[in-house]
């Protein structure tokens, strides 16, 4: 089975992979920005598609959040990935740090700007929203993906 723990982008580009202080510093801070949204925050959620999103956060709702986490420039130009998210949340983010040209990102997707910190949404994104069929089912992927890590780490803590 493949580790569900690993980075964002440490096994994905090589520029990711590079900048991993960079990375753990933003997945950290969206992580916490989620928890202050009143999110459930996953990070490496993996969609049905065979796709791992950096970040998810479930709602009380039932509405899945996105963020993309991009440590530099170059590793937003090699990713084309990202549009494959979109069909399985009701918002999607890109969050970077505050030294990233934002400019290069579509604008009708979300921005977060991050730290190790936290962060701030600083753009909104265009909502979506999921059929029935598709939320239930990615709210079942998120609950067995949390209770799967949770059990994990269970045994882990019994080595």
């Amino acid at each position: 089975m493949e580790n569900a723990f690993t980075l964002p982008g440490a096994a994905g580009s090589a520029q990711s992979a590079a900048r991993p202080d960079i990375t753990l510093a933003l997945t950290r801070g969206v992580a916490r920005l989620f928890r202050d949204l009143g999110l459930a925050p996953m990070a490496e959620f993996r969609l049905p598609n065979g796709r791992r999103a950096d970040m998810a956060g479930l709602c009380p709702k039932g509405r899945l959040v996105i963020a993309e986490i991009k440590s530099c420039e170059a590793d937003f130009a090699a990713d084309d990935k990202w549009e494959d998210y979109l069909g399985f949340c009701d918002e999607f983010y890109f969050a970077v740090n505050a030294e990233f040209p934002c400019a290069l990102l579509p604008s009708q997707e979300g921005l977060i700007l991050a730290d190790g910190f936290g962060g701030a949404i600083v753009r909104p994104p265009v909502e979506r929203s999921m059929a029935a069929g598709r939320r239930k089912a990615i709210t079942l992927r998120f609950a067995r993906q949390a209770a799967a890590r949770a059990a994990h780490m269970i045994e882990e803590s019994n080595r």
